[in-house]
């Protein structure tokens, strides 16, 4: 017999239109394959007169969000408003009326997840949030389902369209910072203030929710390092691309058995040109998870745009309606407050570029800096010559602390007229 679900959406910008522009088409195959059959009952929205890219039908809008979540006729409440409030107050009213809730809001999750997790564990609902992270790609129902006995030890992705964007035409085409970035906005991958994207904000949230995900831990967006692409500029991307590497900006969560310490950061990295993640182009996703049974695997796909976040959200729906007319919920279980490892205690190879006088004694003199803090060189090589020249160094794996504190004397040093950016290597 066929269950009829109704569903209340709050918001219809690009993914809420988008979700029932697909509900729409898909409703029928559902129907056929699942034996419930989807109906957009109610849709809260700030303007009733607003432009939009989806008919409705008469009395289905409504600016009143509350009542949606109130409504004793909706079954399944959809959150695509995004932000922390209201849409946090509307998902608790939710669950608290025993409604399952989507959402693919990654700003909430990442501040508050744990709280909402646990509010839907005790209603007995589901909270599903496959949209909030890397789009349409599945990671987060691979992470809580099919790999949640998995002892995983890393996961690290593209997971900001917008920057790796703007790096792949860097890359590419040679394109500055600053064009790329204008032409990213032109097309719609990035904002007005594109901040959140070129800082690492945006991709921190999805960090913390994976991190929380995969590990167990309540890991939070304040919990996570954040450095952006903004100051990457044209000569480290040649210079990257000329040592075998491609710079990508990475979100990586690292989890230490040993200690159970958490690490969890996003800045730009090198990747090795031979590692899967430095084939992702344009403003494509991918997710690389390492764990000790099943080895690695890497999720790829649209990470972000209206229809591949909308195809993540209905098949949420479509598992909440599910569990909702059997009785059962998806439960993510208990989280654990999570040791974060500070930024100065992980470890990594790195890049580092340096202007210098071409002089005798001046190889002794920045070398002698990098043995004083313990961080061994494997690789260096000089670019030009008289009056200036540039040293090019790749170190073996130091910690972060030695060398920040080695960036700090190599800048005091009389020799060194400029010192570049330092680049992280992972990924070999």
């Amino acid at each position: 017999m066929t269950r009829q679900i109704r569903l209340g959406v709050l918001g219809c910008g690009n993914v809420g239109a988008a979700l029932i522009e697909l509900i729409g088409a898909q409703a029928d195959a559902i129907e056929a394959r699942t034996g419930v059959r989807l109906e957009v009952a109610r849709v809260a929205v700030r303007n009733l007169s607003a432009p939009r890219d989806v008919a409705l039908p008469d009395g289905v809008l409504t600016r009143d969000a509350h009542e949606v979540v109130a409504d004793p006729t909706i079954d399944v409440v959809v959150e695509v408003i995004g932000g922390i409030e209201p849409a946090r107050e509307l998902i608790t009213a939710a669950l608290g009326n025993g409604k399952p809730v989507i959402t693919a809001n990654k700003e909430l999750l990442a501040n508050v997840g744990a709280e909402l997790y646990a509010a839907a564990d005790e209603a007995g609902v589901d909270l599903l949030f496959e949209a909030a992270v890397a789009g349409g790609i599945p990671v987060i129902r691979a992470l809580r389902e099919s790999l949640r006995g998995e002892p995983i030890s890393r996961v690290m992705g593209i997971i900001n369209g917008t920057t790796n964007f703007i790096l792949t035409k860097m890359t590419e085409q040679g394109t500055d910072y600053a064009v790329a970035l204008a032409e990213a906005q032109a097309l719609g991958f990035a904002e007005r203030d594109p901040t959140a994207d070129v800082e690492g904000f945006d991709a921190g949230a999805k960090a913390a929710i994976i991190a929380t995900i995969a590990f167990g831990s309540k890991v939070v967006a304040g919990d996570v390092y954040h450095e952006g692409i903004s100051r990457v500029s044209s000569h480290d991307i040649a210079m990257a691309t000329r040592l075998g590497y491609v710079v990508k900006l990475l979100g990586i969560a690292e989890a230490d058995a040993a200690t159970g310490e958490v690490a969890v950061r996003v800045h730009p990295t090198l990747v090795p040109k031979t590692h899967p993640l430095a084939s992702v182009r344009e403003s494509y996703n991918a997710v690389f998870v390492e764990g000790r049974a099943v080895g690695s695997l890497m999720f790829y796909g649209r990470g972000a745009g209206g229809s591949p976040t909308a195809s993540a959200v209905l098949g949420d729906v479509i598992d909440a309606a599910l569990n909702l007319t059997n009785g059962t919920h998806g439960s993510l279980g208990t989280f654990t407050r999570a040791k974060i490892r500070p930024i100065d205690e992980t470890s990594a190879e790195y890049l580092l570029s340096m202007e210098v006088a071409d002089r005798p004694g001046v190889l002794h003199a920045v070398t002698g800096v990098f043995a004083r803090h313990d961080v061994s060189i494997r690789a260096a090589e000089q670019e030009g010559i008289n009056p200036d020249a540039r040293l090019v160094f790749i170190t073996h794996t130091a910690r972060e602390a030695a060398m920040q504190a080695t960036v700090r004397e190599l800048r005091s040093l009389p020799e060194v007229r400029s010192v570049g950016s330092l680049l992280r290597v992972i990924g070999g």
